[in-house]
Order: structure tokens, then sequence, then C-alpha cells
């Protein structure tokens, strides 16, 4: 899967990745490969990110949106 990770300010983020779990408005969830395509608001919280290599890392957001369609996740975070 392809993520980018986009502020206001700059591009956070942009690799392939195995996971992404992210604070949902309505509560954390976990988008894997061919994960059904959505569009949800994203809350106060962390997004965590593992590569195909198994790094994980972890990124601090105040509120996004997370759109995810054909393997390819983008998400437009305040930081």
């Amino acid at each position: 899967m392809k993520l980018e990770i986009i502020t206001p300010e700059k591009r956070l983020f942009d690799a392939r990745v195995k996971l992404v779990q992210v604070p949902g408005t309505n509560g954390s969830f976990e988008i894997l490969k061919n994960h059904a395509a959505i569009i949800s608001t994203l809350a106060n919280g962390i997004v965590k990110v593992i590569a195909e290599d198994d790094r994980q890392q972890l990124f601090e957001i105040k509120s996004g949106i997370v759109e995810v369609k054909a393997n390819h996740i983008t998400i437009l975070a305040v930081t």
C-alpha cells in the first residue's frame, strides 16, 4: 500500500506500508492491504505506521481526514 501524510506545512511521509492505524473520530481503526474504500475524519491522537520492512513510525496529529482507495492511503492532517 502507498501512504501519504500531508500537513499544510509539508509532506510528512510518502512510502509503501503494511499497516496504518489512525485515530478516527468514532474510534481508532487499522487499514490493511485491500481495505474497502473509505473517507473518515480523524481526531487528536497518534497515527501508527508499519513500513514494508517492519519499521514502526508514530505521528501525532490534532485532526484530519483519511481517504483509502485502491491501496492508496492519503491522510490530510493538522499537527
